[in-house]
């Protein structure tokens, strides 16, 4: 069997939905923590995506996004990208600065550090219940941020990881009681190798 999410049974692929499952609610309660306001989160969506699908899942490939990536290390290998539609990335700004008008579009040195802050936070979260189900050691680089379409910022992991399959598994998480409704993408994109220690580590390999 190759060891890669397009050969993923029933079973592996629940287990990878449960870990998105907390992981999610984990970096719902820590972006809550962050901005200091209770914030409830719809059951996040997990599904094995192209990355061509996942550009139209965030909106299109001409969808202009925010997308901070982080680089993993140490027992799993691979990438983190956490997206969000450039406006909802200006709302969450907002949200935790407290500084900003609606509407505004451009983002202030300031926005871009708390945005990364956000990403760091929050990807450290999801990461951490990925951790704690398996067993295995995860550290981040620090996380870089970029403004692009989606189809260009996709396109990072998309040629770096592409050895593993067409696929990456996408969590789509929607937070609610803020002001406004924010939804965010996150997507793990580990090696084929952190992918079989995944499965190896929960009893499915």
């Amino acid at each position: 069997m190759q060891d890669n999410y397009d050969s993923m049974d029933d079973l592996e692929f629940d287990v990878l939905t449960e870990i998105g499952n907390i992981g999610a609610g984990n970096a719902t309660t820590a972006l809550s923590q962050l901005i200091n306001t209770r914030i409830d989160m719809r059951v996040p969506q997990v599904r094995l995506l192209s990355f061509a699908e996942l550009a139209e899942i965030i909106g299109g490939a001409e969808t202009l996004v925010a997308g901070i990536l982080l680089n993993l290390e140490g027992d799993i290998n691979g990438s983190m990208l956490f997206v969000l539609e450039r406006n909802d990335a200006k709302m969450m700004v907002q949200q935790l600065t407290g500084f900003g008008q609606p509407g505004e579009t451009e983002f202030t040195d300031l926005d871009k550090s708390a945005l990364q802050e956000v990403g760091n936070i929050i990807s450290g979260a999801y990461l951490s219940a990925i951790s704690s189900m398996t067993n295995l050691t995860i550290s981040v680089s620090v996380p870089s941020l970029a403004f692009d379409m989606a189809g260009a910022i996709l396109s990072v992991p998309a040629i770096e990881f592409g050895k593993m399959g067409d696929t990456a598994l996408l969590i789509e998480s929607q937070f609610k009681d803020l002001d406004v409704d924010i939804s965010g993408y996150f997507i793990l994109i580990p090696t084929v190798e952190s992918y079989a220690r995944i499965l190896k580590s929960l009893g499915l390999r």
